[in-house]
């Protein structure tokens, strides 16, 4: 019976492995989307909800400063607390670009159970420009990214999101971070949008215009979600709309300092995963190919055939992470890490079929079965 089941979770694995080899061609026809021309620029408005003074907090603002984009552009800044870390380093910017129209909102109003959505809730009413782009605050862009962001909103979609990479620090933990990112959860994105599998809208932007997010409801409507960025996109597809993905990459800072930051961060993108997809979050279990191998070699009792299916899916492994490495310009991490995260990503899906609690910046939650939080 062992060895049945260990040859079953050897034919799922060589399966992933054959979906690492099906997704580099998406990856590279990603890069080869042509840029839209921009029509008749509108003033925008960025929202940009912080919490805290994370590493390179300042850095990724002022990339927000710096954008070519010829039509006017206002940067408003929201945190909940006068004592916030990060109110300093929105002063700071104001100080330094007095040329960009900057907004800081210090208002400590708790509109629902979702602290980023009662942070926009707040910053809404100073919003000028009918045409919004919200983005985390971990995101970094390059000068063309709202004029490529708006060009592709006016080719008719509803809202526009944009794919991103893992930007570490110099820690262990943010390197593996960085690489869950670059390495599973990117190509698994372009590989489900290309294919129709996958239409995601995500937090690193989510550009839309007043009306059609007042059609939606408004931020009030995503107050109690956890997957407030998520809801928004089914909410744009639900009333006839479609999300599109502007044809760049902006960069996601990695900020886990340490085992457990790094795991409880994971944990809540997993159960938010498996919450909002739970069909498509259970079959992505195939992707854990190696962790699979192992397993499935490990219950044959590493017999010859098990340890040859074993090699050829770190092989497919290791060609996959070579050829995203060369298509992005990736951060080119030593090989040892990438079975360390192909482990750890596999024990984070595993947990998350044994939690409802997440932890959102050093806060408890409890999440039911409607994706809906609740404060402990």
């Amino acid at each position: 019976m062992l060895a049945f089941s260990g040859w079953l979770v050897i034919f799922v694995a060589l399966c992933g492995a054959i979906y690492l080899i099906a997704s580099i061609p998406a990856a590279r026809r990603f890069l080869k989307v042509p840029h839209p021309d921009l029509d008749s620029p509108p003033a925008v408005t960025l929202l940009k909800p912080l919490h805290g003074a994370e590493p390179d907090l300042a850095e990724n603002l002022a990339s927000f400063c710096k954008q070519d984009y010829p039509a006017p552009i206002q940067l408003v800044i929201g945190v909940q607390s006068q004592s916030d870390a990060a109110v300093r380093i929105a002063e700071d910017l104001k100080i330094g670009r007095p040329e960009i129209d900057i907004t800081l909102v210090i208002d400590p109003r708790q509109g629902g159970s979702n602290p980023k959505v009662a942070n926009l809730l707040n910053m809404m009413p100073h919003a000028k420009h009918h045409v919004l782009v919200l983005s985390d605050s971990d995101i970094g862009v390059e000068p063309d990214y709202l004029r490529v962001v708006i060009a592709t909103l006016q080719q008719g979609a509803g809202a526009v999101s944009c794919c991103y990479v893992g930007k570490p620090l110099t820690n262990v933990w943010s390197r593996l971070s960085a690489m869950g990112i670059d390495y599973q959860f990117l190509p698994s994105v372009l590989f489900g949008t290309a294919v129709g599998l996958a239409a995601p809208c995500l937090g690193s932007t989510i550009a839309i215009d007043k009306s059609t997010l007042a059609e939606i409801g408004g931020f009030e409507a995503f107050r109690d979600v956890l997957a407030d960025d998520y809801e928004i996109g089914r909410a744009v597809r639900a009333r006839g709309h479609h999300v599109a993905f502007a044809p760049i990459l902006v960069s996601h800072t990695c900020t886990e300092e340490g085992a457990r930051a790094l795991i409880r961060h994971e944990l809540r993108w997993a159960r938010t995963i498996r919450t909002v997809e739970p069909l498509g979050y259970a079959g992505s279990g195939l992707t854990h190919a190696v962790p699979l191998a192992l397993i499935g070699a490990g219950l044959t009792g590493f017999s010859l055939p098990a340890v040859l299916a074993l090699a050829a899916v770190l092989v497919a492994r290791l060609l996959h992470k070579q050829q995203l490495d060369r298509a992005f310009d990736l951060v080119r991490f030593p090989l040892w890490l990438l079975p360390v995260r192909d482990v750890l990503s596999f024990a984070v899906f595993v947990s998350s079929y044994f939690t409802r609690r997440v932890d959102w910046r050093g806060l408890p939650y409890r999440v039911d079965a409607e994706g809906a939080l609740t404060h402990e």
